[in-house]
């Protein structure tokens, strides 16, 4: 009979250890769970992050061959992709075609903020950058920004080698942008402008809707 008792009292004591175990476990969880609620939501963010446009209109920075970028009642394709690189920074310009005979190209960067710029090239510009002001249409006045080297590589169509380098020289005039680039067969001009994440919509090649 005491034999008997000895083992019932360790049973419970058995059982009462593992609830206070459990017990605590689960407290010591639900407060590591309130805790990562509490950094979620007050944790340092960035507030001026275009994660939720970028839910709704689509993400620029994953643009590639195949994808669809609609903007203005017209639906361009994404014909190539040139991801350039100086330094560290990176950037990327995606060659747009309407199939109809408008063509484009959008140019993608961080800097820190996104920038999502539409290129048109201007045929018969004789200016060659490097002057600190350029005009052009009747006295448009641009400002030089920025201008280097960097290094490339394209993939879909460009019209480019999968490889190479380029000399680039930009101005600005407000949110208008004129740029030159040098692929090695001498300058083309381009005339840019910024596009608010409202103006654009993309559609990755897995969910991009029927043809124009």
């Amino acid at each position: 009979m005491e034999y008997l008792l000895v083992i019932v009292v360790a049973l419970l004591a058995i059982i009462a250890v593992v609830v206070i175990f459990n017990f605590l476990g689960n407290r010591k969880l639900r407060k590591l769970e309130e805790q990562g609620l509490h950094q979620r939501t007050h944790g340092p963010a960035d507030p001026f992050s275009s994660a939720d446009d970028d839910s709704v209109y689509g993400n620029p920075r994953t643009l590639k061959p195949g994808d669809l970028v609609e903007f203005r009642g017209q639906t361009h394709a994404v014909r190539g992709t040139l991801v350039l690189t100086q330094g560290s920074f990176q950037w990327t310009e995606h060659f747009l075609d309407t199939g109809l005979g408008s063509k484009a190209w959008l140019s993608v960067e961080d800097d820190p903020d996104l920038e999502v710029i539409l290129w048109r090239e201007l045929k018969g510009v004789t200016t060659v950058p490097g002057p600190q002001t350029i005009e052009l249409d009747g006295g448009r006045r641009y400002e030089s920004d920025e201008s280097g080297s960097a290094t490339f590589t394209s993939t879909g169509t460009t019209g480019l080698n999968p490889t190479g380098s380029l000399r680039y020289h930009d101005y600005q005039a407000g949110d208008e942008r004129l740029s030159f680039e040098d692929f090695g067969g001498g300058w083309e001009c381009a005339r840019g402008e910024v596009l608010d994440a409202g103006e654009y919509r993309i559609y990755p090649s897995s969910s991009a809707p029927g043809p124009p």
